[in-house]
């Protein structure tokens, strides 16, 4: 029987984390990293991603970066394909990238409505499809992790936010996580993901300016946000042996705000 510090140690393991290059994803790198996870970061930005590449590498991280915009499908194959190279094979995919856009819904552009669903919600399934077959399910053994939103678990007060966009598609990340769990436990993988409530990122700036960042922080049983450490112990867990027993669930990270609201 194995220790707990080993059940969570992720030595010998390879990861594919989209969005890594910065906020909630770079946050989820590290954290794999400093676990022993071998690393690919993806991202549109190649600065961006040789800045995080660095950042990791600095801490003692294994980690290279392939540019890639998962809202054009044709990148999908090139880019599991590079990284099936790089790391052999693929054990923890993060399915991290995301977009939002505020506006009331009878005024949102169609446009905008395509971008935030073809990137967090389309995006996830031809990632997670192109992984599954390309490693997972011939390997069967595989975690999976789709970072949700608490945004997708309930909808806006007449005085909140107006992102019917991104609410809409974080809640179909919340059952696409419950509906690929079913189909693909047989195979060894688990799929889970993680609901942030507000941490600050470039995504939340917008809205952290326009609610109040102590408002926000109010209205959380914890009375704070998040910072950069509040994902970490959430995604080990997730991608680790410790992991082996629990799949389709969804964890809110927010302070206790999707309890009490």
């Amino acid at each position: 029987m194995r220790k707990v510090s080993e059940l969570f140690d992720l030595a010998g393991k390879t990861a594919l984390v989209t969005g890594g290059s910065r906020g909630l994803g770079l946050q989820i790198a590290e954290a794999l990293g400093e676990q022993g996870a071998k690393l690919v970061l993806v991202a549109r930005k190649q600065g961006e991603l040789d800045e995080a590449v660095a950042h990791l590498k600095a801490r003692g991280i294994e980690a290279s970066a392939i540019a890639a915009d998962l809202q054009q499908p044709a990148s999908v194959a090139p880019l599991v394909d590079e990284a099936m190279k790089r790391l052999g094979h693929i054990d923890i995919l993060v399915n991290n990238a995301g977009a939002s856009w505020g506006a009331p819904a009878e005024d949102m552009p169609l446009a905008a409505w395509d971008k935030v669903m073809n990137l967090n919600v389309r995006s996830i399934f031809l990632m997670s499809q192109a992984v599954g077959r390309a490693s997972m399910i011939p390997r069967k053994y595989g975690r999976i992790i789709n970072i949700a939103s608490i945004a997708g678990l309930s909808g806006n007060g007449p005085f909140s936010m107006q992102t019917i966009g991104y609410n809409t598609s974080k809640g179909a990340v919340v059952n696409f996580t419950r509906t690929l769990a079913g189909e693909w436990g047989k195979y060894g993988i688990t799929v889970n993901a993680i609901a942030p409530g507000f941490f600050p990122s470039k995504m939340t700036t917008g809205i952290l300016d326009e609610l109040g960042t102590a408002n926000i922080r109010n209205k959380a049983p914890l009375l704070r946000i998040g910072d950069d450490e509040d994902l970490k112990g959430t995604a080990v867990l997730f991608a680790s042996d410790a992991c082996k027993h629990i799949t389709g669930q969804i964890l809110a990270v927010d302070g206790g705000v999707s309890a009490v609201h």
